[in-house]
């Protein structure tokens, strides 16, 4: 099918275009061009004044829907929680296993490998988090699942065939080896849940980590003689950091100068660190025993601890634009091209740009989601 979008400014180029329009055919931009130019037998969606962005991309989804990954790893589970987050103009989300057991890792492995075959729209592949972390930093996870990474465990993380897999695990309790071996598996691999000291974030690094997983949270922070996790972060420029921009997990003055700190929001990507709650009106779920609350945009244990969040992209977006100082489109970067880059999927999303796959969201100028589309078709939204 070949049809074209127009009537609103494209943000493309890394800038907001006006009087173009977008042409699809067969699930990819083929091109982008004058509205003058558009050929005028050509079938055409009218954005009545809308933005037209890169659909949101998102590494970090633990639920969605009323459904969490880890009750359920199955392709209805996932059909479920990607639908509901595409109402929020996510196109592509990496659904996230909370630290489980190696026989869970594989089921929930198996399911996103059978949702991408069956063409579940918007699952890009898994985000392990856990168990391989660091016990005294764990979190909401259970400590009892909490293991070292054996052969076991990494054959189970290395299992899916189809899309990418993020493992988020503590460098100090894993041999410097295995994270080299995951990386040249094709995993990408994240620090968190981690008490790591500065060296040893340095040496992970140099063994294949890239990036952290929810900056400041769960982690080592910078202290006047150890600099732990979170200076090693910000002191290295490849480092991509994961941010959760809600008002609660961080507070907006420390998310401002880590990306002063790093000379920009170049290497920062939001992410969701989404439960059930997110496109439901269920607010209460169990999770490892406990019932988690959700209340005013936020997921708590009941003695207060922090549990994921009731957050989805397009909050985000809005959240990093009022509270980090940013442009809407270096907001909008943060969830689109720089996720695709820290993932390896570039080429393939994160931008409008010929060739790339039609994921695409079509926000009001509040940045509220009106309609999202993924391979050129709308999965949220009015008509096609």
């Amino acid at each position: 099918m070949r049809f074209a979008i127009s009537n609103g400014p494209v943000l493309a180029d890394g800038r907001m275009l006006d009087g173009r329009a977008v042409v699809i055919a067969d699930g990819r931009i083929e091109a982008i061009v004058p509205v003058a130019d558009l050929d005028a037998a050509i079938d055409t969606v009218d954005l009545a004044g809308a933005m037209l962005v890169p659909g949101f991309i998102d590494v970090q989804v633990n639920g969605g829907g009323g459904a969490l990954f880890n009750d359920d790893p199955s392709v209805e589970t996932l059909r479920r929680i990607a639908a509901a987050h595409h109402r929020f103009g996510t196109t592509a989300l990496m659904p996230t296993l909370i630290s489980d057991s190696i026989p869970k890792i594989r089921e929930a492995v198996q399911a996103v490998d059978a949702a991408i075959a069956a063409g579940v729209p918007g699952i890009a592949g898994i985000h392990i988090e856990g168990p391989f972390l660091n016990v005294d930093r764990k979190g909401t996870h259970d400590p009892k699942a909490i293991r070292k990474l054996d052969d076991e465990g990494f054959a189970a993380i290395t299992g899916l065939r189809r899309g990418r897999t993020l493992v988020t695990l503590a460098p100090e309790v894993t041999d410097e080896k295995r994270i080299g071996q995951l990386r040249q598996c094709g995993v990408v691999v994240s620090a968190g849940h981690t008490d790591a000291t500065f060296a040893q974030m340095e040496r992970a690094f140099a063994a294949g980590v890239t990036g952290v997983t929810h900056l400041f949270n769960a982690m080592s922070q910078i202290t006047p003689r150890e600099p732990g996790v979170v200076g090693a972060a910000l002191a290295d420029p490849q480092c991509w950091c994961g941010i959760i921009v809600d008002g609660f997990h961080v507070d907006p003055v420390a998310l401002r100068l880590a990306i002063k700190a790093k000379g920009g929001p170049d290497r920062f990507l939001l992410v969701s660190d989404a439960m059930p709650p997110v496109g439901h009106d269920r607010k209460e779920f169990e999770l490892n025993g406990e019932t988690i609350f959700a209340s005013g945009g936020v997921c708590r244990r009941a003695d207060g601890t922090l549990a994921g969040a009731d957050l989805e992209m397009a909050s985000a977006v809005r959240n990093a634009s009022a509270l980090l100082d940013l442009t809407i489109d270096d907001a909008i970067r943060l969830a689109t091209r720089n996720p695709a880059r820290f993932i390896g999927l570039e080429a393939e999303m994160g931008s409008i740009a010929p060739g790339h796959r039609a994921n695409l969201a079509a926000l009001d100028e509040g940045a509220r989601v009106r309609r999202t589309w993924i391979d050129g078709r709308m999965v949220f939204g009015d008509a096609r």
